[in-house]
């Protein structure tokens, strides 16, 4: 599979913005993964299976989340769906936060997820002829 990217192709501040809110997320994201090694190196976990399998599954979505923000980076198409799919399910998970009276982290994460649906959906994607969107038709006559 190819990478829908041009050389000429510039990375606009919807990208950058993109790119940097999914690299923060996948920061966070492989901090707790580091959590449950950590949990498991000192032995503060009762049960070492499960710090493992979560630590497992939260290193892939950080991994996953990695390659989007290279996606963004290099502005490219594909990033925008999974971006705004994993954002949107950040939305739930804010809002739990907040009915577990943790009103500051819920609001730092719906905050993130918005800010990232929306530059997700900003950034400008390819029109079917290869054309970045927002360029002028250039080969039609007045």
């Amino acid at each position: 599979m190819t990478e829908s990217t041009s050389s000429s192709r510039d990375v606009r501040g919807s990208h950058r913005a993109a790119g940097l809110l999914t690299l923060l997320e996948a920061l966070a994201v492989l901090g707790f993964a580091g959590f449950y090694v950590y949990e498991m190196v000192t032995g503060a976990t009762d049960d070492v299976t499960r710090a493992a399998t979560s630590g497992a599954l939260i290193l892939v979505f950080g991994l996953g989340l990695l390659a989007l923000a290279r996606g963004w980076a290099r502005a490219a198409d594909w990033p925008r769906t999974p971006t705004v799919l994993w954002n949107a399910l950040l939305l739930p998970v804010a809002w739990s936060l907040h009915e577990s009276d943790r009103t500051s982290v819920a609001l730092a994460v719906g905050l993130v997820a918005l800010a990232s649906i929306a530059a997700a959906l900003t950034a400008p994607g390819r029109r079917p002829d290869g054309r970045p969107d927002g360029e002028p038709d250039t080969d039609v006559v007045s």
